[in-house]
């Protein structure tokens, strides 16, 4: 393949069973991703974003067209192996944020570490540097339980940022945070996409769609419109 982009998908068709009637989530969608890119996802409820969300993000496969992640072929790898380049490729950040309650910011941000079965002081270390990052270190021994939404999905990006990804995949990331700490996290986004660091998000609120420097809409799985702001 000659296409240089950090994510390539071509013709990428994903169909869903349910009670013996099948359903075409995505048809035949096209989109590549250049490394440094801060891209929204946007469309209506169904359209087929988190779908697509999935398939990029190693959790779920198409069943026809072609998936290039970092100009490797992953359309027909087994799932092992798409764990593996999940840990190692792909940060995710979720609307839930998705955080352990039995474990502690430290210990969920250490996560993804502890699956390559790193030294424990190099994990320490990495850990402590993701939750500085996001100004969340003298936070470090609290339970998800003891902070805010806001805190917690903070806690989530460090864990997204600790593997260091190639790409970030944020899904609805600010969708259940008040406005005033929604508006802070995004800026925290922000700050990373200015880093150099990949993102995409996926989104239905126009304020964040409208900070990201490229916005693809889907309908009906199918992309119908792509600009660049």
């Amino acid at each position: 393949m000659t296409n240089k982009a950090l994510i390539h998908i071509q013709n990428l068709v994903k169909t869903y069973a349910l009670e013996g009637v099948s359903t075409q989530v995505l048809k035949a969608v096209s989109l590549s991703v250049m490394a440094g890119e801060l891209l929204a996802i946007v469309g209506a409820s169904g359209s087929g974003k988190s779908t697509l969300m999935n398939v990029i993000g190693l959790l779920d496969v198409g069943d026809g067209g072609e998936y290039w992640l970092k100009q490797r072929d992953v359309s027909s790898l087994g799932q092992d192996e798409l764990a593996r380049l999940r840990n190692q490729y792909i940060g995710f950040v979720f609307q839930q944020f998705h955080l352990l309650p039995r474990f502690n910011a430290s210990q969920n941000v250490a996560l993804p570490l502890v699956y390559r079965r790193l030294p424990a002081d190099e994990i320490e270390h990495r850990v402590m540097q993701a939750l500085s990052r996001v100004g969340m270190a003298k936070f470090a021994r609290h339970r998800p339980t003891q902070l805010s939404g806001g805190q917690q999905q903070r806690v989530a990006i460090a864990r997204a940022l600790v593997g260091e990804p190639d790409v970030i995949l944020a899904d609805e990331p600010t969708g259940a945070l008040d406005s005033r700490t929604g508006a802070e996290v995004l800026d925290l986004f922000m700050a990373l996409h200015a880093e150099g660091r990949t993102i995409i998000m996926v989104t239905h609120d126009e304020q964040v769609a409208a900070q990201c420097k490229r916005r693809i809409t889907l309908a009906d799985g199918q992309v119908i419109a792509e600009v660049q702001q």
